[in-house]
């Protein structure tokens, strides 16, 4: 299963339990059930179903997306600024679930309720793939201009048509220096034998598969076969069998990492940045090898007439004060060029993002990042095969 990294922010600091376990241990399931209250619920909830979306310029919108990824006020300041009534829902749960869902619309040329939607990177690359979203206005976004460089021309979307970075994220290790009573550095950490049955793998099996394969000396970029990652499978089966993991885990990692029940485990970047503002012991690096580089990104989906507002969106997104806001609720790193400034400018606890280093890597930790290519459906099915064989998905 492709879980969605949810963050716990400063500001909601004291409702982290509730807030993780809710979205976690609930099986991240229930559409329209994770709206934004309030605000959000006035603007209408509920699933995507095959029905025509509202208005055809730019007077409505309806942007799908992932649990606990959008403050209140953003949505409320883009309607005031824009004029257009947002529609914004968070059932958003899960790529491949997501996909099913909207397969027997989309593949037979019918429209779906949602304007946009943000999937992983990857699963934007298949819907490229299968035409089933079109070409961004761009010509009406001009905050496109503050893209981050190292984001533009990805190999499945070569001229930035058709996709918008939403959020980005780093795939790496979390451990507990108490419990390893050293630092990591490397993917071989965690195949120690000093560390066995205490190691944790995510279920999103790019990142643990990814991680691994870069410990092996392979760049998953150029991965585009089930064979030639057939090492990954092979040492992740071994350690599996031999105890040395103790789970697979969503983001709920987190627990077992501050509790010391994990030595170190395959941990998201956001996760770990709150984690070790409450727990000093928990470190987060990118290891030696290589850190994978993922980003959720938004699509303008095949059907939809609302030209204007999506463009309205997006380049509203993409004011780097706007997006600095998001940044501060979501503690993810910004596509954005220019958050890391007005971070700075918003001051207190604000202002303390600006200089974290999960938060805005130096060019050393990007150039350990990879990402990956786009797989053919078929290798696509022997990847998820293979891995929810071992995980017992």
């Amino acid at each position: 299963m492709n879980t969605r990294r949810t963050t716990t922010p400063q500001s909601v600091k004291a409702s982290r339990l509730n807030r993780r376990d809710f979205l976690i241990r609930g099986g991240l399931m229930g559409a329209g059930a994770l709206s934004l209250p309030a605000l959000l619920a006035a603007c209408g909830g509920g699933s995507s179903s095959s029905v025509d979306t509202a208005g055809g310029g730019g007077s409505s919108l309806f942007f799908e997306n992932w649990p606990g990824y959008m403050d209140e006020k953003t949505v409320g300041l883009f309607q005031a600024a824009s004029g257009v009534s947002m529609k914004y829902t968070e059932a958003f749960n899960d790529n491949n679930e997501y996909f099913a869902k909207i397969q027997p619309e989309l593949s037979k040329g019918k429209k779906i309720a949602p304007d946009i939607l943000a999937p992983t990177f990857w699963m934007a690359a298949r819907l490229i793939q299968l035409g089933w979203v079109q070409k961004l206005p761009k010509a009406d976004i001009p905050n496109f201009v503050n893209l981050r460089d190292d984001l533009r021309g990805p190999s499945w979307d070569s001229g930035d048509e058709y996709n918008l970075p939403y959020q980005t994220g780093i795939a790496g290790i979390a451990y507990n220096s108490k419990i390893t009573g050293r630092e990591l550095k490397s993917v071989a950490d965690l195949f120690d034998p000093a560390f066995k049955g205490k190691i944790g793998m995510l279920t999103e099996m790019r990142d643990t598969i990814g991680l691994i394969l870069m410990g092996e000396g392979k760049k998953i970029a150029d991965v585009k076969t089930f064979d030639q990652a057939s090492v990954a499978f092979d040492k992740l089966t071994k350690a599996k069998n031999d105890g040395q993991i103790r789970s697979f885990t969503g983001n709920d990692y987190v627990d077992d990492l501050s509790a010391g029940n994990f030595a170190a485990c395959v941990a998201w970047s956001g996760d770990v940045l709150q984690l070790t503002k409450d727990n000093p012991d928990v470190k987060f690096i990118v290891p030696e090898e290589g850190g994978t580089s993922w980003y959720d990104t938004m699509v303008w989906v095949k059907g939809s007439e609302n030209s204007d507002s999506v463009a309205k969106w997006m380049n509203f997104l993409y004011d780097p004060v706007n997006a600095a806001r998001l940044t501060a609720f979501v503690q993810y790193i910004s596509p954005v060029k220019g958050v890391q400034d007005e971070l700075a400018k918003m001051g207190g606890d604000n202002a303390k993002l600006a200089e974290d280093p999960l938060l805005f890597p130096d060019a050393a930790t990007f150039a350990l990042l990879q990402s990956w290519g786009a797989l053919a459906e078929e290798e696509e099915a022997k990847f998820d095969e293979a891995f929810a064989s071992i995980t017992g998905a």
